[in-house]
């Protein structure tokens, strides 16, 4: 059952968090509601994606005083496509509002700034590990392992709610195993249930693979590689997507209708069209209809 834990913000701010009532909707990145922390804490390198090398810790140049970017309706036309694509799975809300309290990083001494540059990435993983958990609990066909998907996402919710430093010393590694071993099973209860189930392609190197109009219905193609591969038309309902990396991956008319543990930077990094179907839970990409 959900229940309000006081938890005390950096600030000293008592804030009272209701802890087993997540809203899907707050696992989205709000910009607005943030200090920008993306744009300081992650680093990048000059490639397709960025345009310039930085370094984590560092702020972006294009990072304006009042936490916007200064070239956000142009990033791609400024060779920042890395950003178009990349969500917090509203971590940046959550430490700036809550971690620390609503004091960004210039209201107090440079450490306070290096500590949220250290939290925020543990976060962002704490964040996404509620979204497929969230999205567990939404699937019927794992039910027999909901209870206990309720609990550890009650455990890694109180995890965010940490302290700042005991966030930055968190092992998330070993905390991720953990959620892990139910998202497998998870993902073993629903593929089990869809007719014609796919191969288990877990890992596998598909890059550039010309998988037209494949009926991969029911696979797991957790973790496998699909930069750069066709999958126009092929059929990917019931199909277990997370950590695939989707990366120039052409999803143009597919059917990704009950396609599960799929995230919104993995299809923003793809490329797709007005045909392609989607989960309900995900929003299609501005870039996707742009290309029409």
């Amino acid at each position: 059952m959900p229940h309000e834990i006081p938890v005390e913000s950096s600030a000293g701010i008592p804030v009272e968090i209701s802890v087993g009532t997540i809203d899907r909707g707050d696992l989205r990145g709000d910009c607005g509601r943030c200090f920008g922390l993306c744009c300081v804490a992650l680093p990048f390198a000059a490639s397709a994606d960025f345009a310039i090398d930085k370094d984590a810790g560092t702020p972006c140049p294009n990072l304006r005083g009042d936490h916007r970017c200064g070239i956000h309706a142009r990033l791609r036309e400024k060779g920042f496509n890395g950003c178009t694509v990349y969500d917090c799975f509203g971590a940046g809300q959550k430490v700036s509002q809550i971690t620390f309290g609503g004091t960004d990083r210039h209201g107090g001494a440079p450490e306070r700034a290096r500590l949220m540059a250290d939290v925020f990435p543990v976060v962002r993983h704490l964040h996404e590990l509620l979204w497929y958990l969230t999205e567990a609990l939404t699937l019927p066909a794992a039910r027999p392992v909901h209870a206990d998907v309720r609990r550890i996402l009650a455990e890694t919710e109180r995890l965010t709610l940490r302290t700042p430093g005991e966030l930055a010393a968190l092992d998330v590694g070993a905390h991720r195993q953990k959620v892990n071993v139910l998202l497998l099973r998870t993902s073993e209860l629903v593929r089990a249930g869809t007719r014609g189930r796919g191969k288990d392609r877990r890992g596998a190197d598909l890059m550039g693979a010309r998988l037209k109009g494949a009926d991969l219905r029911g696979a797991s193609l957790r973790g496998a590689c699909l930069i750069a591969a066709d999958l126009t038309g092929a059929d990917l309902r019931g199909t277990d997507l997370i950590g695939a990396d989707l990366r120039d991956t052409d999803l143009s008319d597919a059917d990704l209708t009950g396609a599960f543990f799929l995230t919104q930077p993995q299809l923003n990094a793809a490329r797709g069209s007005a045909g392609t179907r989607l989960p309900e839970s995900l929003t299609r990409p501005a870039h996707w209809t742009a290309r029409l």
